[in-house]
């Protein structure tokens, strides 16, 4: 495998915990609404700032957006936790010379953000966030952007996520798919379309890798 693109929120940090919170804290402070993290998981798709947009009833959509942003750097060091065997399996597909890359709904802020705490950025060749795509997962156009940029055909890469659109993106952009359970909380336990493989532990997708390579 020539390439391999990641997901990040639920993929590659246990970030959905802080996005919840926030989405949770901004829709209680300014439409006054408690929201389930069963039903702020079914608003997940565009960056934050378009997120919020979609669902707030208040008027006052720039200051919840930067709300959002605060409580998302306030309590990031709180509810994610750095995961090393994550970071060693970067590492590793790095030193193999593996081209890595990321396409993620995110908005470039709260990205950059986490890439910066969790010391993450070092190891990647592409970073496409929500902001960088006129249409978001599950269209393809964020990892045909990666796969361009890391001049890799899609039967040599491969895209891991954690949610069913990732699933279709990946499906869609014509590369392998994977579905990573490894974090504690992950977007979908089902899937529309079939990943190739599901990984609950890190260490499977090395294997898997190496057993590609093989054949």
């Amino acid at each position: 495998m020539k390439a391999v693109i990641f997901d990040f929120d639920g993929t590659l940090a246990n970030t959905l915990p802080v996005n919840i919170y926030g989405f949770q804290e901004v829709f209680k402070k300014y439409d006054q609404k408690d929201y389930s993290k069963e039903e702020i998981k079914e608003m997940f798709g565009p960056p934050e700032p378009e997120l919020i947009e979609q669902n707030l009833q208040s008027n006052e959509l720039e200051e919840a957006v930067a709300f959002y942003y605060q409580q998302y750097e306030a309590n990031h060091d709180r509810l994610v936790d750095n995961n090393q065997e994550i970071v060693q399996m970067l590492a590793e597909l790095k030193d193999r010379g593996v081209k890595l890359g990321v396409v993620t709904g995110k908005s470039r802020k709260s990205f950059e953000f986490s890439l910066a705490e969790l010391d993450m950025k070092k190891y990647f060749d592409v970073l496409i966030s929500g902001d960088d795509v006129k249409d978001a997962k599950p269209a393809p156009e964020g990892i045909q952007q990666a796969l361009k940029k890391l001049n890799a055909a899609p039967d040599e890469a491969m895209y891991i996520g954690d949610s069913d659109d990732d699933m279709n993106a990946g499906n869609e952009a014509g590369v392998h798919i994977g579905a990573a359970k490894w974090l504690p909380e992950y977007q979908s336990s089902e899937y529309s379309v079939e990943p190739e493989a599901v990984f609950h532990e890190v260490s499977g997708l090395i294997d898997f890798l190496e057993k590609k390579d093989v054949n």
